[in-house]
């Protein structure tokens, strides 16, 4: 669906779910206004009228400066800040005030969020495409697991594991992954660093042979444990890194080796024994799957208990986003911010700023997260999507965001939101410090709303004026400890997911992944030299190849 102009006509999208919906909007073309030569009457569905109520609140909004809206508002600040426990977001700062985020909550209702948050907490297919659940929430407690899956019984392996290489001479841990197999282990084992008394943490994901050979050059091969994160143990990137780790081991390698897949026989032809091999199921999506098998990683580095409440903090945030009403659901309001950003305001990328250095993955990861699950431009009907979907999401931790490319999000051409998030104070870090990085966060958040008008700046300056008028969540907690971080990672697994639910895709597969990987396998041949005529090769691409190896020469 087209970006409606300010004061344009609305566009109209296709309905979100399938099957007819009961008409019950009716709107009647002027013919003295359309020059039309009849009445027309358009039927609109409940999805199609939410939709257009959504747009006409942004279309009153949009002209209207954030400053005004506070003005005329001494209570926005209560009226638009929600709270779980001590987790908190104040969308005062976003371009919403009672009657916008009234409409969205209608969207929400009229596109069936909450039947589709159901279907997904009682095990029903809700990926489609490939048949399967998505209950992710079940291995850490937030669902029920299908009958059958012995989620405890695999979890406490996995930890049981944990404790014994602990306990061990290992000193380092290679873990070797890509995508949802490194991503989440390796942003939550920075994230949660103060925790850490187990043997040190790595992580290579990279086909670039300079991932591997960095990482490894600093270990002792008789005290590293490499672990294979592969569900299919096929991953081209994961097994080429795999290969050469087990190249290095040498001796070592039929004691230190372990997998997280499914494939028992592949693992077992690789070197790795049955009883070092810990699998998850096909209802768990990669970059969902961080709570169980994934995570030994992070388990090895924090122990059992901590684990433990790392899983409790994403099943507390379970137990909100299905309970609680639209009102003060905490992923379902963040989603509906996100849905009129990038759908009635127009604004098509984010930027993720945590104040927390040891967040520094966690734009990358919640970048994968959103952009793999809603980058999509098919219904799940398998018609084209009539809106836009996934924004851009990237992001780098404040302060040093603040000294290269905020610059733009304050004084550029283009509108850019951004999502603040800090914790009230610090673990393991001096406090003033903390004070100083919590007040560069609020600062930025009120500079981007507020602004500066010319007037208070030297009018022969006019580079010296702040527009302001751009918006921002900010999202506060008490600390970043294992029980936050699972919080806070399910917050934003629950909003991609109903920012899904709205804009009827499915946030479960990522087929778009896999043609790139396809070609690869094709063209490794040609790079290794075994087809040197390189033929059926698309002229670019050939061209290409043949300037390598002439560079290479």
């Amino acid at each position: 669906m087209p970006e409606p102009a300010a004061g344009g006509p609305i566009p109209r999208p296709v309905p979100a779910a399938s099957g007819a919906l009961p008409a019950v909007f009716r709107r009647t073309v002027d013919p003295a206004v359309t020059g039309a030569a009849l009445v027309v009457q358009e039927i609109m569905t409940p999805l199609e009228a939410a939709w257009e109520r959504v747009h006409r609140e942004a279309a009153r909004l949009r002209p209207v400066h954030l400053r005004t809206l506070f003005a005329d508002d001494p209570a926005r600040f209560e009226r638009l800040s929600f709270a779980f426990e001590d987790l908190s977001i104040d969308l005062s700062k976003e371009k919403l005030d009672a009657a916008a985020l009234d409409a969205l909550l209608a969207l929400a209702r009229a596109a069936n969020v909450e039947g589709r948050r159901e279907a997904m907490f009682a095990g029903a297919p809700v990926n489609r495409t490939e048949g399967r659940a998505a209950l992710h929430m079940a291995l850490r407690g937030g669902a029920a697991a299908p009958p059958g899956d012995d989620v405890e019984g695999a979890l406490a392996d996995v930890l049981a594991f944990a404790e014994g290489v602990r306990a061990s001479s290992v000193t380092d841990v290679v873990n070797i992954g890509i995508g949802g197999s490194d991503l989440g282990p390796a942003m939550a084992t920075r994230a949660l660093s103060p925790d850490h008394d187990g043997p040190r943490g790595h992580f290579v994901s990279n086909v670039d042979g300079a991932h591997l050979a960095d990482t490894l050059r600093r270990l002792d091969p008789a005290t590293t444990l490499v672990i294979i994160a592969s569900k299919t143990f096929t991953t081209l990137e994961t097994m080429t890194n795999a290969r050469s780790a087990r190249a290095w081991l040498g001796d070592h390698a039929a004691d230190n080796l372990a997998a997280v897949s499914t494939d028992l026989a592949a693992c077992a032809a690789f070197g790795v024994p049955a009883e070092r091999v810990f699998g998850f199921w096909d209802w768990v999506g990669g970059r969902y799957s961080l709570w169980g098998a994934i995570g030994l990683s992070l388990a090895i580095a924090i122990g059992a208990s901590r684990f433990r409440a790392f899983l409790a903090g994403a099943a507390a945030m379970d137990r909100h986003f299905r309970d609680a009403a639209l009102e003060e659901n905490l992923p379902v309001l963040l989603a509906l911010a996100g849905i009129s950003r990038r759908n009635a305001m127009g604004w098509p990328t984010v930027a993720l700023i945590p104040y927390d250095q040891r967040l520094e993955r966690f734009p990358a990861y919640v970048q994968q997260l959103e952009m793999e699950s809603n980058g999509k431009s098919v219904t799940q009907d398998g018609a084209p999507a009539a809106c836009a979907t996934a924004p851009v999401v990237w992001g780098e931790p404040g302060t040093n965001a603040q000294h290269s490319f905020f610059q733009l999000l304050h004084q550029g051409t283009d509108v850019i939101p951004v999502d603040f998030i800090a914790a009230a104070r610090p673990r393991g870090a001096d406090a003033e410090h903390h004070r100083l990085l919590l007040a560069n966060c609020l600062a930025q958040g009120a500079a981007l709303a507020f602004g500066r008008p010319q007037t208070e700046a030297d009018r022969s300056a006019p580079h010296l004026a702040f527009p302001g008028d751009r918006p921002s969540t900010t999202i506060l907690h008490r600390e970043l400890d294992p029980f936050a971080l699972g919080r806070l990672i399910a917050l934003y697994e629950h909003k991609t997911v109903t920012m899904g639910a709205i804009w009827n895709i499915n946030s479960f597969d990522q087929f778009g992944v896999e043609f790139g990987k396809e070609l690869a396998q094709r063209l490794a041949p040609v790079m290794r030299g075994e087809d040197g005529t390189a033929a059926g090769l698309h002229q670019s691409t050939a061209g290409l190849v043949a300037r390598i190896r002439v560079l290479d020469r």
